[in-house]
């Protein structure tokens, strides 16, 4: 899995998935072998020579400058993640030289702080793997309380959410939509994997779920690309029953990311939430007096 292959792979999926119809291309009615864009109709509406378009994907031309991939994207029709994405993608095929290990991952103190100030807050600590580099109370109970507690203080250990997600059966349950969460850290793993192109230890994850999860694999090669920032998330958690989450992640652009899992202030939501302190030993103030009672909650069906 390197650079150049990933580029040619990237735009010519990229190409294939937009329809003639959609950027304003006519056809004449004319029968096409696909229905995605031709290249010279991509390389025209892009503003390049058909024959550098083709090279650019073959991976034949390593000299693609800024302005010609923006171009690229717009034609495209990439949003601000893709464009990063096809950006670094790019970077790495320019630097065929093996770059520096990247660093191991860390908590600092600060970030161990936060998690204490957020104790009412469900949280977890994710590396750029997806790894649980750390959690609080809640956060363990709401996204993997089937796991060991102390599992993110032994690296050989810790819990990886990515490799929850497609392969852990309760991981799978909690969410209501679990393709759409799927989708979410696939695509987001597809940033990564552009952004730290020499991680050996991220490229022997992604191996490991293409092989061990045909879903993973087959939206691996959609080439999606997606930001896990902020998005709300239906789940089923199998003490509390049903709940409404919004998960964002806090980050300052360099190092482990927070990922937050907030809820609507008096909503039956909120009110699972606050049993679901209760019932892992911490009593919690996020449940205002306008929630629902916690004892009329539904409860999930452990069948």
């Amino acid at each position: 899995m390197n650079g150049k292959s990933q580029l040619g792979d990237f735009l010519q999926t990229r190409r294939g998935q937009l329809r003639p119809e959609d950027v304003g291309v006519p056809t004449y009615g004319e029968r096409r072998r696909v229905p995605g864009l031709r290249r010279e109709e991509l390389a025209l509406l892009a503003g390049v020579s058909a024959s550098y378009y083709t090279r650019l994907e073959q991976g034949q031309s390593l000299s693609a400058s800024p302005e010609v991939l923006d171009a690229i994207a717009g034609a495209l029709r990439l949003d601000e993640s893709e464009r990063r994405y096809l950006h670094d993608l790019a970077r790495v095929d320019r630097q065929r030289s093996r770059g520096r290990r990247p660093a191991p991952e860390r908590v600092t103190e600060a970030t161990r702080q936060l998690l204490d100030v957020l104790a009412d807050v469900p949280a977890i600590v994710l590396g750029r793997r997806s790894d649980v580099l750390a959690w609080n109370r809640l956060g363990h109970a709401l996204f993997a309380g089937h796991l060991d507690p102390d599992g993110p203080d032994l690296p050989a250990r810790r819990p990886n959410m990515a490799r929850l997600v497609f392969l852990d059966c309760h991981t799978r349950d909690l969410y209501t939509d679990w393709p759409g969460k799927a989708r979410a850290v696939v695509g987001n793993l597809r940033l990564v994997a552009a952004q730290y192109p020499h991680d050996a230890a991220l490229h022997a994850l992604l191996g490991e779920l293409s092989a061990k999860s045909a879903e993973f694999a087959a939206m691996w090669a959609d080439h999606r690309v997606k930001a896990c920032t902020v998005a709300a998330y239906e789940m089923r958690h199998p003490l509390v029953g049903p709940l409404t989450v919004i998960q964002q992640t806090l980050s300052n652009g360099s190092g482990p990311g927070v990922v937050v899992a907030t809820t609507e202030a008096g909503s039956p939501s909120r009110a699972a939430l606050a049993l679901l302190a209760q019932a892992t030993g911490r009593p919690t103030t996020q449940a205002d007096s306008s929630a629902a009672p916690a004892q009329t909650l539904p409860r999930a069906d452990k069948g």
